[in-house]
């Protein structure tokens, strides 16, 4: 982490990951060519559609991915070093006290046969290996610094007994805020800003609220269909998506003071990851869809002269290189 902050270097880069699952019904791209990089003290928003391989990616990034998944090709390098070749034994070192994982529906994620206490105390006997009386009282540190009220009475509780949002952040949070009432959800979010300011830590943040990612985040990728289609500074593809479904995506939130008689909404449905369609993955649902979207192969990355990365045809110069939103 110390090389990182010196030298500039990403914490975290992925490149064209595809992570597919083998079925007997045929080999499902989860992850078809996602790429994407983290700073330190930066926080990236994570966006799109269910099944568009959010999840999957971070799962392949700790290598914790379920059965019948496999990272086929790409590559994870954090702090520089690549995590596919890893051993599992390589892999324990990391997770928890390199990287950490929120996820989904976390209150599940603790066993509800142990206490409190014994569940965020293990990883620091593990990895720290503190004696159980110091990797407790670290807990109890830790708790009070997430601003979790009578730490030690916590400790000895049972998750049930904890309310929705008293758990510890970590690094990567895969819909962490799903659960949360929005005071609470305000709460949580401010305690993330706050730790990342204190700490440096990156973040990656996955959501289906781009609201969340207008408040939180630096930099946006906007997934569809296995891949990331939009990448880039969040200001600038708010401004001006340049992808048809970044676009969409955007008009689909509802905005105050604005009265419609109907919502925005994306026709058809996401493409099957065991039978995507040919070309582009999205020009099914398209409004700017060209004959080289429908067929072949699906468009590469274009990086625009704002550094934002984007997979679509429009932005080949010889097609314009307009945004979606200009024609």
């Amino acid at each position: 982490m110390d090389s990182v902050a010196q030298t500039g270097r990403p914490l975290l880069e992925v490149h064209d990951l595809k992570t597919h699952f083998f079925t007997r019904a045929g080999r499902i791209r989860a992850v078809n060519g996602v790429s994407f990089r983290v700073m330190l003290g930066e926080t990236l928003g994570v966006a799109g559609e269910s099944g568009s391989g959010k999840t999957i990616t971070c799962l392949s990034v700790l290598k914790l991915l379920p059965r019948g998944a496999r990272i086929v090709s790409g590559q994870i390098l954090f702090d520089g070093e690549d995590m596919i070749p890893k051993a599992e034994a390589e892999m324990n070192a990391i997770r928890g006290k390199h990287i950490g994982l929120i996820l989904q529906n976390s209150m599940a994620a603790l066993d509800p046969v142990f206490t409190v206490g014994l569940q965020v105390a293990e990883p620091l006997v593990v990895h720290p290996r503190l004696a159980w009386k110091s990797a407790r009282q670290r807990a109890m540190e830790l708790l009070g610094m997430v601003r979790i009220g009578a730490a030690e009475v916590r400790l000895k509780q049972y998750p049930h007994e904890l309310s929705g949002g008293a758990l510890p952040s970590l690094l990567i949070a895969d819909e962490p805020t799903t659960a949360l009432d929005v005071t609470t959800q305000r709460q949580y979010l401010d305690l993330l800003k706050e730790m990342q300011a204190a700490t440096g830590i990156a973040i990656i943040f996955v959501t289906h609220d781009l609201g969340l990612i207008g408040n939180l985040c630096d930099q946006l990728a906007v997934f569809y269909g296995g891949s990331v289609v939009e990448a880039g500074a969040k200001e600038k593809i708010f401004a001006q998506p340049a992808h048809p479904y970044a676009e969409a995506l955007l008009r689909a939130i509802p905005m105050l003071g604005h009265k419609v008689e109907r919502l925005h909404s994306i026709p058809g449905e996401p493409p099957n990851a065991a039978r995507p369609p040919a070309g582009c993955p999205f020009h099914p649902r398209c409004n700017y869809a060209l004959d080289v979207c429908r067929s072949g192969d699906p468009p590469p990355v274009f990086t625009l002269p704002d550094s934002r990365h984007v997979r679509c045809w429009l932005w080949e110069s010889e097609r314009g290189g307009k945004p979606p939103r200009s024609r």
